[in-house]
């Protein structure tokens, strides 16, 4: 999308200041182009005020944590470092689209082939422009059988990248993804400093967002200031930014209510009726990617077997699940991983939503040859919140259509190593992806490393590579629709639920329309928040 579209779309929806929007349309030289009566349509975005110190408590954040992209897994590096002191070629909006960041604008001819045209004179924090070698030296960083990077698996498929002078960067990947652009949105894909040696000093903390880091204590706190040179105006309003790493949900709390922070995530759900109550207090949910599954491995007997894997997808009641364990704050899942927040996420007419139905669960079972079914099912707290209490439900559930779930209580310490696609049916979280293929790729393709079902069907696999070079979006959206589709009725994982992220402001903080790709505002509340007054 062509930079000239990307303002248009930002100033009616509010994100941009009829200003911002004249002063950058200018630099481009379109603003003559632009009709008057239109800029007189749009709304006046005059909220958002300079000033202030926003202290933040969040319930992440390990002495082991570090100032290396390459590193960063915890809401406390992705918001503080990931999109708070830095930034990246694209950034998802919070309705889901994709805005240019650094690339001013990017084309390409067959999704194969990829070009991006950087904005021209911004500065990192050590005054440096931003040019193509530092976007080439920085996603290198996460490239090579070296790199132990969390987005290795993401830059894989980069086959080849050039500098067309300092503004132009050409990346061809080994196969077609129109969703690339997306990708390059990832926390960890942060744009910063290269060295004179194509690489980067990936502990500087220098980096190109609206905020330099100041100070840094893993595990403890983070310090940052604005950016006095940051080429955007509609973001980075606060003068100054301290994060804190507060484990203890009481003391986050407490630190909230008390005035001590401005923000905290994370919030208890069995005493957020109380929060409420709080009239200098603010609660935001969001509905995003994040969910729980319970993934059964359809390599193993008797899961190998789809009519008993219907069996147990109807023998659960979702409602019941969403209200004893997530208390409502949530949307039922479909058994499959798309999102409200994801562009393709089939609707209720296009895919119904699975009920819970034990007659219908016997009808499989008998299809199956079974006449009832006894399956264990692993569990810990370790996998989310709430997990045992979860599969204890579902046991309940289960017994109504001739299945016997015996829980089997794992010890929280090693689940992921020792549980996690070890045993044959066990609970899992997935904070998901922001695009289909991204969490079809990772999670459903045949062979993929986290493929946590060990499922495979040929006709998913097929659709999953053509949707991801086809750039026809209505194609891509039948697509996409079909293959929730054949997961949700063929697929080896039972997703009950959406947890949505839940968190707190001072009501002194001032906002507009919040993403859900992540929780606190796609992690990007630092740069897009300001004080009221």
């Amino acid at each position: 999308m062509s930079e000239s579209k990307q303002l248009q779309r930002l100033l009616s929806q509010g994100w941009i200041s009829r200003r911002e929007f004249v002063k950058r349309m200018t630099a481009l030289g379109f603003v003559a182009s632009v009709p008057a009566a239109m800029l007189a349509s749009m709304p006046a975005h005059g909220a958002a005020m300079k000033g202030g110190n926003f202290r933040v408590g969040l319930g992440h954040g390990s002495t082991t944590d570090s100032l290396d992209p390459a590193t960063w897994e915890n809401a406390f590096v992705q918001f503080s470092f990931g999109y708070g002191s830095n930034n990246h070629l694209t950034e998802i909006l919070p309705n889901g689209d994709l805005a240019p960041e650094l690339a001013e604008s990017w084309e390409t001819p067959d999704a194969t082939v990829w070009t991006f045209k950087l904005r021209k004179g911004v500065e990192f924090h050590n005054g440096k422009t931003v040019e193509a070698s530092d976007v080439i030296a920085s996603l290198n960083h996460h490239r090579g059988e070296e790199t132990k990077s969390g987005a290795k698996g993401v830059v894989t498929p980069i086959k080849d990248m050039k500098a067309d002078g300092k503004n132009v960067v050409v990346i061809t990947l080994a196969e077609g993804n129109a969703d690339f652009p997306f990708v390059l949105s990832d926390y960890h894909l942060a744009i910063v400093p290269g060295n004179a040696d194509g690489k980067i000093d990936a502990k500087s903390g220098i980096g190109a967002g609206a905020y330099v880091v100041e100070s840094y204590e893993p595990g403890v706190r983070a310090k940052l200031k604005r950016h006095k040179n940051y080429y955007r105006t509609d973001y980075g309003h606060f003068d100054e930014v301290e994060v804190l790493t507060i484990a203890d949900v009481a003391a986050r709390t407490n630190a909230l209510t008390t005035g001590e922070v401005d923000l905290i995530d994370r919030l208890d759900i069995k005493t957020l009726h109380l929060l409420k109550r709080n009239k200098k207090i603010n609660i935001h949910e969001t509905s995003g990617t994040a969910h729980y599954t319970a993934a059964m491995r359809t390599d193993m007997s008797p899961f190998d077997n789809n009519d008993v894997r219907l069996a147990l997808k109807l023998a659960v009641d979702r409602e019941a699940l969403m209200q004893n364990v997530l208390r409502g704050h949530g949307v039922l899942g479909n058994d499959h991983p798309i999102g409200l927040s994801n562009r393709y996420h089939a609707s209720d007419s296009e895919l119904p939503q699975r009920k819970y139905d034990p007659e219908k669960a016997r009808f499989h079972l008998k299809k199956a040859g079974l006449s009832n079914l006894k399956v264990d099912l692993s569990a810990a707290d370790a996998a989310f919140a709430g997990a045992v209490d979860a599969a204890v439900l579902m046991r309940e559930h289960a017994a109504k259509a001739g299945i016997d779930i015996n829980v089997v209580r794992e010890p929280n310490d090693g689940y992921w190593s020792n549980v996690w696609m070890k045993k044959p049916w066990c609970m899992v979280y997935w904070g998901g992806r922001p695009t289909e293929d991204w969490m079809f790729a990772t999670a459903y393709a045949a062979g993929a490393d986290w493929n946590d079902s060990f499922w495979t069907h040929e006709k998913f696999n097929k659709l999953l590579l053509q949707a991801r070079s086809e750039l026809d979006d209505p194609k891509r959206r039948e697509m996409y629709v079909e293959m929730q589709g054949i997961v949700s009725n063929e697929g080896g994982v039972l997703v009950p639920m959406f947890n949505n992220y839940v968190f707190a402001t001072s009501n002194k903080v001032g906002h507009n329309a919040m993403g859900a790709n992540w929780g606190l505002d796609g992690n990007r509340g630092m740069e897009r928040w300001w004080f009221k007054s």
